[in-house]
């Protein structure tokens, strides 16, 4: 089959950062579906482990990246139950497994869902990872209660992809009043789209929220910097809040900020339960499976915003350097 990867951890402007590969098509394990793929959605954590996987010793076989897939179920495992061949599924992936830059993927059954009728492929591509992410951080993470409880939710970074849908499912299924951190007006406009009450600028952010009329928040999801904003984190959060990040850091943070006021700080990483094989691993299947309902009512919109075309080396590493300029609002999908 046709894939996309590489063997060394390289700029994206260079030749070989991304190569064309013909391999095997995967092996159908029992809990596996065996998935044709249309189209796919490219995220930053693509970029960061092409840059880091490979920095100290090349690759000795070449390394599939890609975790967002949509595409039709063309084999079944022995142990799969819910999913019948031809149907179309959507998934964020397994970083243990070989990725989505390929022509045909397996992937665990309890970790993919149907896909949304209502959308076209390359538009469901945008929401898996996302979707999951922001799912698990306001309602696994932060505890968010899904009523009219009258709470505030400070979004760092509003206008990427995990801070779009963030909104979107804040603003529908819970009370909470919602401020969205963006700097340029397109990313405010988009922030408004997604449902925000306020947006602030991240440059002077203590200073900004204050301005716009809140001491404290109740909860913050951090995806953007967070060694930049923990200082500001800590000050703004309020007695007994939650701080949720996705974003690693090698800086030493001080979490001893955080104990006057009780606060919590939570970490988000949608691949742990795959990763670890977690009792509760077919729960990300069941939230796939409620956010291809809120599609299809109309109640959360895809994210996508910029759509490339084909699977080639050329292709993946276009989307790579759209990623790596950090400017992109929404998604960015490959339709294969």
């Amino acid at each position: 089959m046709k894939a996309v990867g590489f063997l060394k951890s390289l700029p994206i402007e260079a030749a070989d950062s991304l190569l064309d590969v013909n391999l095997p098509e995967p092996i159908t394990q029992p809990n596996d579906l065996l998935v044709e793929i249309e189209a796919i959605s490219v995220n930053p954590a693509d970029a960061k482990r092409r840059i880091r996987t490979a920095a100290e010793q090349d690759h000795s076989e070449p390394f599939i990246l890609g975790y967002d897939a949509v595409g039709i179920v063309r084999d079944i495992g022995a142990e799969v139950s819910g999913f019948s061949k031809g149907d179309r599924v959507w998934y964020a992936g397994d970083v243990n497994r070989p990725g989505s830059y390929a022509a045909f993927q397996a992937v665990d059954h309890r970790i993919a869902a149907l896909a949304p009728s209502s959308v076209r492929p390359q538009a469901a591509a945008s929401l898996p990872l996302v979707s999951l992410t922001a799912w698990e951080m306001l309602f696994e993470r932060l505890q968010v209660p899904t009523n009219e409880t009258p709470s505030s939710l400070l979004v760092i970074g509003g206008a990427g992809g995990v801070g779009s849908i963030t909104l979107q499912l804040a603003r529908k299924l819970t009370g909470l009043h919602l401020i969205a951190t963006a700097s340029r007006p397109e990313t405010v406009e988009w922030c408004r789209e997604m449902g925000t009450h306020q947006t602030v600028n991240h440059n002077d952010l203590i200073a900004q929220v204050r301005t716009a009329g809140h001491k404290n928040v109740d909860y913050i999801t951090q995806y953007a910097d967070t060694a930049q904003h923990w200082n500001a984190m800590c000050e703004l959060i309020a007695p007994q809040g939650r701080i949720g990040t996705i974003v690693e850091t090698s800086e030493k943070l001080d979490i001893s900020a955080l104990q006057g006021k009780s606060a919590a700080l939570m970490w988000e990483l949608m691949f742990t339960r795959s990763l670890f094989g977690t009792a509760d691993m077919a729960r990300q299947g069941r939230i796939l499976s409620r956010v291809a309902r809120l599609v299809d009512d109309g109640i959360i919109r895809t994210t996508e915003q910029k759509t490339l075309h084909g699977l080639s080396a050329a292709t993946i590493k276009e989307a790579h350097a759209i990623i790596e300029s950090g400017r992109m609002i929404g998604k960015l999908v490959v339709a294969y």
